[in-house]
């Protein structure tokens, strides 16, 4: 049986040690994720301008969302063993380069290599599982849900700011001069990098449970196979994979289905920047109540409530208040499930190889935001609009949440519950 989580604190920091930490992250997470949450405004220009078809975009970008979430277990490994600060460095310059080189490479291909690849990987090397991963290797046990509720509400309000910044930079100068807007906000990662750039030596077992005691520290590789027979990470994995699905899909397709409406850009671009509004109170929301209830009951609770805010809005008219109300509710759990997910792998295995561990929990959501972004754009050229995306997304919805709640987890220390508190 897979070892539970350690109660006491890896080297425990005074506070005003570790949260400028968190902030630093926070604000990395905020340029690397408004970027990748911006992509899906570049559809329909870089189409007009090049002629490539919406398929043939979202492959590209359903590629990146796969390297997104690929390179995070390996950069997290790398993190983990040397340090996050050349990992975080590495991940700006490609986050930039990619960005310059995409209008120059305007091909199906050449965007495949700067959009799908190189950015994708960039971001990847500046996401959640290093960033998180660094930060809780640093506070004690009772802080780490609220840290990461805190760094994953920067990300969200990337969005909120790059959003409306991307569209009129579009709608003044053209996609390409967007793209090198977002090249040089990618460049303001590489000092962030600098506070971030140490890693903690564990003295005992950290990457185990409270049950493990002072045992010697598992390897990496040990941890890896511990993980892989504990069913509990297997349906972490089975429901971020659900999401990941509903996330790029609508992040590559929402503009593309508000123009089916017959509504301007301008709202595309305000419905994405009020997800990304209404996703900071909601990832902080997450981080706060993780600390006081099971985070399984929270994930299956958000996973559930997209079912019926897609239920709403395919019963409700296509107005731009529709998109707006739509867009807020969706905000609430958008990235909202990232801090429990976190906080349930640190619970399981503890903090020492969570950037790995998470890492390789995102690259199932990756998995999912490839089928996400690219069956999107298949299903509109064969059906001529997005209703079987809407309705395929609501199923998996559904299954993410009921996956959820068999995992194993122990009440939050914040209750004082029993030892013997752990369910099934």
């Amino acid at each position: 049986m897979n070892p539970a989580p350690a109660s006491s604190p890896t080297p425990a920091h005074p506070a005003t040690r570790y949260w400028p930490l968190v902030l630093a992250a926070t604000a990395m997470l905020m340029i690397t994720m408004g970027v990748r949450q911006s992509m899906g405004l570049f559809v329909a220009p870089i189409g007009r301008s090049t002629g490539l078809t919406v398929a043939q975009i979202s492959f590209a970008l359903a590629i990146g969302q796969f390297v997104w979430g690929a390179v995070q277990p390996v950069f997290g490994a790398i993190a983990d063993q040397r340090g996050p600060g050349r990992v975080l460095v590495a991940g700006g310059v490609l986050l930039a380069g990619g960005l310059v080189l995409a209008p120059a490479l305007a091909s199906e291909w050449g965007l495949l290599f700067t959009l799908g690849v190189l950015s994708a990987a960039g971001a990847g090397a500046g996401s959640f599982s290093i960033l998180i991963g660094a930060t809780a290797q640093h506070m004690p046990a009772e802080k780490r849900s609220m840290a990461a509720g805190v760094i994953n509400a920067g990300g969200s309000f990337g969005q909120f700011v790059f959003a409306p910044l991307v569209q009129a930079v579009i709608s003044a100068a053209g996609w390409a001069a967007a793209m090198w807007t977002l090249a040089a906000s990618a460049l303001a990662t590489l000092p962030l990098a600098w506070p971030l750039r140490r890693r903690t030596r564990p003295a005992t077992n950290a990457s185990s449970g409270p049950q493990a005691g002072a045992a010697p520290a598992l390897s990496l590789r040990e941890q890896l196979r511990v993980a892989v027979r504990d069913r509990s990470y297997w349906m972490l994995h089975l429901g971020f994979f659900t999401c990941g699905v509903h996330i790029a899909f609508l992040v590559t397709h929402l503009p593309g289905e508000i123009a089916l409406c017959g509504l301007p850009a301008s709202v595309s671009a305000v419905s994405l920047a009020l997800i990304g509004l209404f996703n900071v109170a909601g990832s902080l929301a997450a981080g706060w109540l993780g600390q006081r209830v099971r985070m399984k009951y929270l994930l299956a609770a958000m996973y559930a409530s997209r079912v019926l805010l897609i239920a709403i809005y395919l019963a409700s008219p296509p107005t731009p208040l529709t998109f707006f109300v739509f867009s807020a509710g969706l905000g609430l759990t958008w990235l909202a499930t990232v801090p429990p997910t976190a906080g349930l792998v640190g619970k399981l295995f503890g903090p020492r190889y969570l950037g790995t561990l998470f890492g390789l929990t995102l690259l199932s959501h990756q998995l999912g935001g490839f089928f996400g972004a690219w069956v999107g754009g298949l299903v509109l050229e064969r059906f001529g609009d997005y209703s079987w995306m809407w309705y395929a997304d609501m199923a998996l919805a559904l299954i993410a949440a009921a996956a959820n709640l068999p995992i194993r987890e122990a009440a939050p220390m914040t209750v004082r519950a029993q030892p013997q508190a752990q369910t099934t």
